[in-house]
């Protein structure tokens, strides 16, 4: 056995002195070490190896490792979780049948990017007879499947959120939920939770209505043939008549956001609507225990290097309101210069705070603001198949209507800020996993090539130049070594 020193990914944690026997087989690997004591003598703590993860540079490995670091859970579905999924052949039954409004004869259809297997959402617009308009948010009704307290819903809990990689998903529930029963796919009956509006041709609601409902929708487009249907005027089908209103109705509603600072586009304009409903909706009946998302305004520091960069192309932006900042923003172009517009533009949004997740009944109303979408209150209903966050608004929102029973943890306040407190952490990590996965794609892709191209500064720090080579969508940070005449350019996750 000899001692050597193990130097850990995470540049924040000391280097620890272990002791092997196969230190000519390890140092190729990537290797797990834990801590077992720290000498107060001894400049290192000492530790021991656990396992190895596989060879440094490999894919599979790397993929591994960014897992680790991010504590994101991973490992395959427990057969004590498995055994809570539906048995196949899964099928509605005439007892569900009589709980739930039927609205297979909608004209409901999903639109959503190119090759999604987890369908969460769809939409429907119809004309009723007294001229104005229904419109229906339809979510995957998850929480029928995963019941309150077994291992499954435990499982969800912990891990909180699907986690999106260049090239792989780690799903929060598992794949018969996710891609199959709870996937609002085409042709297919499945159970959802209906949002539904009587609105004006104005897009102005004259009632709100929320039901567990059976739908089948009858198309899953992208949100190319979607636009395609929109725009084709032989296409004169219930779906793309739909497709015509929502696209009228989202303007409008969006026209409305842009106003108030924010904008989005047509599937995320009902999306909101339907989470602010539901927020509504879920305070009033619950005011110490609905769960909200609210984001904060920026401290005004925050905002010092966007002003400045802006300064330097001669435009002056009002930060003191959103509406203000996003008009101002909005107004900051240069007709010639695209990447000083994306630049700009990725600076206002490092600008943000971070959204969390909260317990009403752990905050005074006045904190419940939403500063990014300009709303006073907010939370998430529609991706439980990807949010645990979703599954509990769910939870309360039924037994709001009636159509499901409470249970002790929902509605106590401490427990569910914990759960919330979690649930932030588990979607921070995961954000962070998903760039550290594009990271690791890049430098495999740029591995034993060399290329010159034209980058832009974003920063200037005392040591080094926080560089952006839009070609690439590449961020960096450009280190100056003062002690020799060049420059040494490492790119960091950050």
């Amino acid at each position: 056995s000899t001692r050597h020193i193990f130097t850990p990914a995470d540049r924040r944690i000391s280097r620890i002195r272990i002791e092997t026997r196969q230190a000519h087989d390890l140092a190729s690997q990537r290797i797990v070490v834990a801590i077992d004591n720290w000498p107060r003598n001894s400049r290192y703590p000492q530790g021991h190896f656990v396992r190895k993860l596989g060879n440094i540079g490999d894919k599979d490995t790397e993929n591994e490792v960014l897992l680790l670091e991010h504590d994101v859970p991973h490992s395959k579905f427990s057969e004590a979780v498995l055994s809570f999924l539906p048995k196949m052949p899964w099928s509605i039954t005439d007892e569900d049948r009589k709980k739930r409004r039927d609205l297979r004869h909608i004209d409901i259809c999903s639109v959503d990017p190119p090759g999604c297997t987890d369908i969460d959402d769809a939409l429907h617009c119809r004309e009723l007879d007294n001229g104005n308009l229904e419109v229906g948010v339809h979510i995957a009704d998850v929480s029928h499947f995963i019941r309150p307290g077994n291992a499954m819903d435990k499982e969800a809990a912990k891990r909180g959120t699907t986690v999106y990689l260049v090239d792989n998903r780690i799903d929060m529930v598992p794949e018969l939920l996710s891609s199959n029963l709870c996937s609002l796919r085409s042709n297919v009956e499945r159970f959802a939770f209906s949002v539904l509006w009587e609105m004006t041709k104005e897009a102005e609601i004259v009632k709100i209505d929320f039901t567990k409902s059976i739908i089948l929708s009858k198309a899953s487009l992208t949100y190319a043939e979607a636009q395609m249907r929109i725009d084709d005027p032989a296409m004169t089908d219930n779906t793309t008549k739909s497709l015509r209103w929502l696209n009228k109705l989202a303007k409008i509603l969006k026209q409305r956001r842009i106003d108030n600072g924010d904008t989005n586009s047509m599937v995320e304009e009902f999306m909101l609507l339907a989470n602010v409903a539901t927020a509504e909706k879920t305070l009033r009946e619950f005011p110490n225990c609905a769960m909200l998302r609210r984001h904060p305004a920026p401290p005004p520091s925050n905002f010092e290097p966007l002003i400045k960069a802006a300064e330097s192309k001669g435009f002056k932006l009002d930060v003191s309101k959103g509406k203000t900042f996003a008009d101002s923003i909005k107004g900051a172009v240069i007709p010639n210069d695209p990447y000083f517009n994306t630049m700009l533009r990725m600076m206002a949004t490092r600008c943000m705070m971070q959204a969390v997740y909260f317990c009403s009944g752990m905050l005074p109303e006045s904190e419940y603001f939403h500063y990014g979408l300009a709303a006073p209150i907010y939370t998430h209903f529609t991706s439980p198949i990807r949010r645990y966050s979703d599954i509990i608004v769910h939870r309360l929102l039924a037994v709001c209507i009636g159509a499901d029973t409470s249970y002790p943890d929902l509605l106590e306040k401490h427990k569910s800020q914990l759960l919330s407190n979690n649930l932030n952490y588990r979607h921070k990590m995961a954000q962070y996993a998903g760039r550290a996965s594009v990271n690791l794609h890049t430098h495999i892709f740029f591995k034993n090539r060399a290329v010159d191209e034209e980058g832009y500064v974003l920063f200037i720090r005392k040591n080094a130049l926080q560089i952006l080579i839009p070609k690439y969508g590449l961020e960096g940070t450009l280190y100056i070594n003062k002690e020799k005449s060049g420059v040494t350019f490492t790119f960091n996750e950050e």
